[in-house]
């Protein structure tokens, strides 16, 4: 009887552009590296030292993906934002406890595997890694024949931050009276796509002077450095990443104690795409249980500290405004 022998490719995994892809991203990923880093890519594990001068330094991480915001990467075929977003969910978790991010991993899993897909996935990846000072030390690229769709991709990320167990931003020090200071967003981020994607089939339509595909795909801000240095300056109380769940579902998470955030939804101007999308359909509630409706990212501070705030975050590169205030009570007050 003939010994007919299948090999791994045959199975629909090339190990070859695995490799291939390899070799493309080393530099991209070797441009992240940061005081810490201990080795190269290739290792069974990533190693990074702690910053010395901490008195009692606490690891902060945080995991998350791009969702389905990934579908329209793939059929605008532009691979190249996606991977900040990836960090951007992130990093700006973590920060929301006062945590500098330290370093970071992916995931990248295919159905068949494009070494020059690949690439541009990553480089978005170490794009959103230098734009937050982290450096990216490690991560998997899987290729599943059979269990992805050829062309579809899905990545997540997992993030490690560090921050002096006194400097833990937890909500206990936060008071009936404080201030709530909304930072813009770049548009919708990284969530809600899956409504997005119902109500908008045509990604090549006109908008605000780019296609609408152009314009979803913008990438998830990234408000590390400039939180840093603001903490640097400022008391901060809470702070809150307005992902899934909008404003009602994340506002809240930052408080400890019984209180209620009540935000002034005419304090800041609401972006076109927001409006767009209401337009297609969408009651305004649920818009504001979904996205972050143009503010990405939110501080409570002391009521006599909001000025210079504001003022110190617009000279820092932000757009920020005073969006409420905290009072008694349970959840969020949206007027």
């Amino acid at each position: 009887m003939e010994n007919n022998k299948i090999s791994y490719k045959d199975a629909g995994v090339n190990i070859e552009e695995g490799y291939k892809a390899v070799d493309k991203i080393k530099g991209m990923v070797k441009d992240t590296f940061i005081p810490g880093v201990m080795n190269n890519i290739g290792s069974f594990g990533a190693m990074f030292k702690l910053p010395e001068g901490l008195k009692e330094p606490i690891l902060v991480s945080g995991t998350d993906g791009v969702g389905t915001k990934l579908d329209i990467a793939f059929k605008l075929e532009k691979y190249d934002t996606v991977g900040i977003d990836c960090v951007a969910m992130c990093v700006n978790d973590i920060l929301c406890h006062g945590a500098k991010p330290l370093f970071f991993l992916d995931y990248v899993a295919c159905g068949k595997l494009d070494a020059s897909v690949a690439e541009q996935i990553v480089k978005g990846v170490a794009d959103g890694c230098k734009s937050s000072t982290c450096a990216l030390i490690g991560g998997e690229t899987a290729e599943m024949p059979g269990f992805y769709d050829e062309g579809k991709y899905d990545m997540a990320g997992f993030v490690v931050g560090v921050v002096d167990k006194e400097n833990v931003i937890d909500g206990s020090d936060i008071c009936e009276d404080d201030v709530l200071i909304g930072l813009s967003s770049s548009g919708v981020h990284s969530n809600g796509f899956s409504l997005v994607r119902k109500l908008i089939k045509d990604y090549s339509e006109e908008f605000n002077g780019k296609s609408i595909g152009e314009e979803l795909l913008t990438p998830t801000r990234i408000y590390v450095n400039s939180i840093l240095k603001l903490m640097q300056q400022f008391e901060i109380k809470g702070m809150a990443h307005i992902t899934g769940g909008g404003f009602y579902e994340n506002i809240p998470r930052m408080f400890k104690g019984d209180f209620m955030a009540v935000v002034n939804k005419e304090s800041y101007p609401l972006p076109n795409i927001f409006k767009h999308l209401m337009d297609l359909g969408v009651e305004e509630d649920e818009m504001y249980h979904t996205f972050n409706m143009g503010i990405g990212f939110v501080l409570c501070v002391n009521k006599n500290d909001k000025d210079a705030v504001i003022k110190t975050l617009i000279e820092l590169g932000e757009k920020a405004y005073e969006i409420g205030y905290v009072q008694r009570g349970e959840g969020l007050c949206l007027r």
